[in-house]
């Protein structure tokens, strides 16, 4: 890492031996900013995120370092990489890592910096088996960070800051600390999840260090971006800072034509008091994206390709990769706003009472010229979305883009959650309390859109995205508002019993009301898309779905730890989670025989964990855990109730080992990697799996993760890894003779960066050195997928003052 420079202002004296070792240990590799990492994410350092949270002993120095900390600070050239994150952001996890008896992975913004990441799929690439596997359903392309976690969409289960962050949009990270991977029942610790875990992006906070930083990058394939983040500490008002962060890019998607991500955002925090017992932060995020939003590619010519009738001519010739299918018109605009304030109070150095009060907004408006790339029959080859006027002739072959796909959406979050961390006795037992009222109000609004005209079928071979043909589009008056209110109350208690047992056990109880309207403008038809108009004129918006439901969830989980020593802890956990009817989207069915169903049971995931996590070499965490997952009331179509209707008897299980190693083997030499391997399986219910096998779909079973970097004394980095994703299965739908699957694939990555001067460094990061060719995600049928991005390279100057 290059010289980082830095100057902390306040009335104290200078103490800058005492913050060397911690600046050492805060500080990252490559990083443009690194010199605000002065504590753990939930800064300043407490009780319930240090990294010796353990006890109220430990309490009362972490206390007394932050005061340490609002001292004056001597100039320091810092050398030093962070990459082992010691605790997660959150109040409700009373232990450090090593001490927290589940898998958590932290992937600090060190390590996803020195890669070149800048959302939130890039950073989970640092995660094994972790990431956007999943292209959609049919004309319905996924967008944003729609992830799969241990064989389940997580996509309704990402938080900023302990709070549920909503939308189908893609997340920047040029405001993230760190990016916290929950793997396992969240429930206790977030109300409703999906059923294999959480993600957590810890947001940055003003501090009193005083620092200016920039990187500006640019690459091959149309990539610019450019990230500024300053903080400042407010002369004449002891305590106060000010810190900025802003981000703009206008970058091609490499390997794709057309496909762009533009977006720009400003995220401004504002803190007081932040050396006293009361400190405040104010803090506001604005991000605005301009995309031109992928449909993909057609799976014609790939492996396990079976030609449909008429088709059979084009084995052997795939389309080539970087095509786009859609037109100038295609658009993704987004808007992302939120306003968050937090208190912390410090009643003594074993209580602190935290509160924290957020609105956020997000708008999506959304236009994908969608394919579908069927064939014909036996007896009219000509009859499917691919035609052809010569058939011998590939330029004279189309592709009928009829799946246009509309979003009009408005999401909006109300939040106030309390939280008070309490470290007490009784008797020989040592007791970490974190207890806490959340109260939250979600919304969600989509409008739909109606359309005349057509497009103007693609060339297959040759696509123009000119062609815009005579397609309109409007609202019609009709959509859908969802609206969940949930109460909120859990504990939370580690209990100590000497130096070598822990037990950890936490309860939560979320009382939710949601209510859902859906209009639609009726037509009298039959089959599918039939809206009755029931007496009113065909044509008028009428009401199809007006209903709600409440219950209250109980979660739970319980862990015990076992040190053997400093180094090793052995645990084991087990933990409940739930998903209620319309949890994931607020859509609610009257009808029996659905997930959503008013008359449902919520999904429930149980899961148990056994492991050990080892702290080696000081500063090197290595972990091991073995787990099965079992995921009931599932939809299982197979067996019907006394009025025909699918029941809740479905089962879906799975069972896995995950290795990892995170940190130093050097103060020189940082390393990043992860191993998991898992068996899924339907147990009971239809099958899910396109090859008609009981797994999961879009999840590997093998996956390999890794990332390495040196520093030399003279200022050159060196580093890089590889990414391994075994074969997964792609879901079940009436496609005939598409892929079934997704094949195995491995890429691999570097780095090389110098220090020009202690305020500059260069960085080239290279992706998919050897070009691999792969399918990254597949959508449900099959007839469409994802290519994984070609051999780019990135050039960055990172700006330190």
């Amino acid at each position: 890492m290059s010289h980082i420079t830095r100057r902390k202002h306040a009335p104290a004296a200078p103490r800058a031996t005492c913050l060397s070792t911690t600046l050492l240990t805060g500080l990252a590799l490559g990083a443009p900013f690194a010199a605000l990492a002065d504590a753990p994410p939930s800064a300043p350092a407490s009780p319930a995120t240090a990294d010796a949270a353990a006890a109220p002993a430990d309490a009362a120095e972490q206390r007394a370092r932050r005061h340490d900390d609002a001292r004056t600070l001597d100039q320091v050239d810092v050398h030093g990489s962070r990459i082992q994150a010691r605790a997660v952001a959150s109040p409700k996890f009373t232990q450090s890592l090593q001490d927290t008896p589940q898998t958590i992975q932290v992937i600090t913004r060190d390590l996803f910096n020195q890669q070149g990441a800048t959302t939130l799929t890039e950073a989970l690439r640092n995660s094994p088996a972790v990431g956007t596997f999943f292209a959609g359903e049919n004309g319905n392309t996924n967008t944003g960070d729609a992830i799969y976690m241990r064989g389940f969409d997580t996509s309704s289960s990402i938080f900023v800051d302990g709070v549920r962050d909503l939308g189908s949009i893609s997340r920047d990270l040029f405001n993230v600390e760190q990016v916290e991977v929950q793997k396992g029942p969240a429930g206790t610790d977030n109300g409703r999840t999906a059923p294999t875990g959480a993600i957590n992006m810890a947001s940055k906070r003003a501090s009193l260090f005083d620092a200016v930083g920039a990187t500006l990058s640019a690459g091959d394939e149309g990539q610019q971006r450019a990230t500024a983040d300053w903080n400042q500490s407010l002369s004449g008002l002891p305590g106060t800072a000010l810190r900025l962060n802003a981000m703009w890019q206008d970058s091609d998607v490499p390997g794709r034509d057309h496909v762009n991500n533009k977006r720009w955002g400003i995220a401004p925090s504002l803190g007081f008091n932040l050396d006293g017992a009361t400190r405040y932060f104010l803090n506001l995020y604005y991000v605005k994206q301009d995309n031109i939003p992928d449909g993909f590619v057609p799976t014609i010519g790939l492996p396990g390709w079976v030609p449909q009738p008429g088709l059979q001519q084009l084995v052997g010739h795939p389309v080539n990769p970087e095509n786009f299918y859609g037109t100038r018109q295609d658009h993704d605009d987004v808007e992302a706003k939120q306003a968050t304030f937090i208190l912390e109070h410090d009643f003594s150095d074993s209580v602190r009472l935290t509160n924290t009060a957020r609105w956020g907004q997000t708008t999506q408006d959304y236009l994908l010229s969608a394919f579908m790339s069927t064939g014909g029959t036996a007896a009219n080859p000509l009859a499917g979305n691919i035609r052809w006027t010569d058939i011998n002739d590939l330029s004279t072959y189309t592709l009928i883009r009829g799946n246009n796909t509309f979003k009009d959406q408005r999401n909006e979050i109300l939040t106030d959650q309390l939280n008070l961390r309490v470290d007490f006795s009784t008797g020989a037992i040592a007791h970490n309390l974190s207890t806490g009222l959340e109260l939250t109000r979600e919304e969600q609004d989509a409008h739909t859109i109606a359309s005349t005209g057509t497009r103007p079928a693609a060339s297959l071979y040759d696509p123009d995205w000119n062609d815009a043909g005579t397609l309109a589009w409007a609202r019609n008056g009709t959509g859908s508002h969802g609206r969940t209110d949930t109460q909120a109350i859990y504990a939370f208690d580690t209990l100590k019993f000497g130096e070598d047992v822990l037990l950890t056990a936490g309860l939560r109880l979320d009382h939710y009301k949601t209510d859902y309207v859906n209009t639609a403008i009726c037509n009298n038809g039959t089959g599918r898309g039939a809206v009755p108009c029931n007496g009113a004129p065909v044509g008028s918006a009428v009401t199809t779905v007006d209903t709600d439901t409440s219950d209250t969830l109980f979660n739970w989980k319980l862990g015990a730890v076992y040190k053997v020593g400093e180094a090793v802890s052995l645990y084991a956990n087990y933990a409940l989670s739930q998903q209620p009817p319309g949890g994931a989207n607020f859509a609610l069915a009257a009808a029996d025989g659905a997930a959503n169903s008013i008359n449902a049971d919520p999904q429930k995931a149980k899961t148990f964990e056994v492991g050990s996590k080892w702290n080696v070499l000081e500063n090197l965490a290595l972990n091991l855990a073995v787990f099965q997952t079992e995921v009931s009331n599932e939809i299982n179509s197979n067996v019907l109730d006394d009025f025909g209707n699918p029941t809740q008897t479905g089962e879906k299980e799975v069972k896995g080992v995950e290795l990892s190693a995170v940190g130093n083997l050097t103060d020189n030499w940082t390393v990043s990697a992860g191993y998991s391997r898992m068996s899924t399986r339907v147990v009971e219910g239809p099958v899910v799996s396109a090859d008609q096998t009981s797994n999961l779909s879009y999840t590997p079973d093998d996956a390999f993760t890794s990332w390495t970097s040196y520093r030399f004394p003279f200022g050159l980095t060196v580093g890089g890894g590889a990414r391994y994703v075994g074969q997964m299965h792609r879901g079940t739908d009436g496609a005939v003779g598409t892929p079934t699957s997704i094949k195995s694939y491995t890429v691999y990555d570097a780095v090389l960066s110098y220090d020009i001067s202690r305020n500059l460094s260069l960085r080239l990061n290279g992706y998919n050195l050897f070009d691999k060719q792969y399918v990254a995600a597949i959508n449900k049928s099959g007839y469409r997928y994802t290519p994984g991005t070609p051999r780019t390279f990135l050039l960055s100057a990172d700006l330190r003052f």
